[in-house]
């Protein structure tokens, strides 16, 4: 038999399992009469605990969202969960957040046994994250823009296109998406009539709810595959395509998502899209494509052609200078 706060910890750890227990089952995992853990229930509210109880044959106990936050449980693998993802808060792309991140991770480490803390430990002084390459956003917005998403709410907002340009926006918005650099907003846009993609860190100020909307089946089947096709030119503008001769397996260890889409052809050839619509795109790919030790066969655009072609003349002549 476990004792009185023994078993309190206990109740709260079966709450937090499922959305709702019979009255007489938790008891029967608690191995108590109904009577005992009614008086448990009634000592977890005192503490704050927000528990419902209903009655009737449906009747039991359910865990309920209250006006504060109460202590919550976690087990080991849960508590180093958190202490990977407070660490990571801390140094990441979401501005407003650092602050509370380390005030949090300090207090979940104050009160980890030894066990957890040595395993925490050896995780920080492991894990040594780099400078970001992209900009910070704004934790209010991010936590607006998710709440639409969620509640199916219109949402409007001011936005900075990539030449600097600003405009008023009112979308439906379907879901977030990191990129490990940078979030995007997918959304369906009514003026446009067609799906678009946000950056988030070129909304300015703070964006507001709207009105509900009806959902629509997502782009592309898939949100993060439709972020890396739009990242990647594919779905708008001029295309390149190269033939890699290695198989695609292969190459998607090389070529993140976001940068271009890759179709197997056989089991040793691949064809590679990408957008491309200004000359230093055209160049940057000249760049990689020489760069990545793969023969290939570039198929579109003739552009793409002409300066590879100016980029091997220009090498030789290096060369023949210097002899080699």
């Amino acid at each position: 038999m476990l004792t009185s706060s023994s078993r309190l910890l206990r109740v709260l750890s079966l709450l937090q399992t499922r959305a709702h227990w019979s009255g007489q089952e938790l008891a029967d995992r608690l191995e108590v009469n109904p009577r005992t853990l009614r008086r448990d229930i009634d000592r977890l509210r005192q503490l704050g605990y927000p528990i419902h109880a209903s009655s009737g044959v449906a009747g039991g106990y359910a865990f309920r969202a209250g006006q504060t936050l109460p202590p919550l449980l976690l087990d080991d693998e849960e508590a180093l969960a958190v202490a990977i993802a407070l660490q990571v808060a801390a140094s990441g792309t979401v501005s407003g957040v650092e602050e509370g991140s380390l005030r949090a991770l300090v207090k979940l480490q104050q009160v980890m046994p030894t066990r957890l803390r040595r395993r925490t430990d050896a995780l920080r002084s492991a894990i040594l994250p780099m400078q970001r390459p992209g900009p910070t956003i704004d934790a209010g917005v991010l936590a607006t823009l998710a709440t639409a998403c969620r509640d199916q709410l219109q949402v409007g907002f001011r936005y900075r296109d990539m030449r600097g340009q600003s405009s008023v926006r009112t979308v439906e918005p379907q879901g977030l998406v990191h990129t490990g650099s940078r979030w995007y907003l997918v959304a369906w846009d009514p003026g446009r009539d067609d799906w678009r993609t946000f950056r988030i860190d070129r909304v300015e100020g703070a964006p507001s709810a709207g009105s509900h909307f009806a959902p629509r089946p997502p782009p592309a089947g898939d949100l993060r595959a439709y972020v890396s096709g739009t990242l990647a030119g594919v779905q708008h503008g001029d295309e390149a395509q190269v033939v890699l001769h290695r198989s695609r397996e292969v190459m998607a260890r090389i070529i993140p998502p976001s940068a271009a889409t890759l179709d197997a052809i056989d089991d040793a050839r691949c064809l590679m899209r990408c957008g491309v619509g200004q000359l230093d795109s055209l160049d940057s790919l000249v760049y990689w494509l020489m760069a990545m030790d793969v023969d290939f066969d570039v198929l579109e655009p003739p552009r793409l052609h002409e300066r590879m072609r100016a980029a091997g003349e220009r090498l030789a002549r290096n060369l023949g200078r210097t002899g080699a």
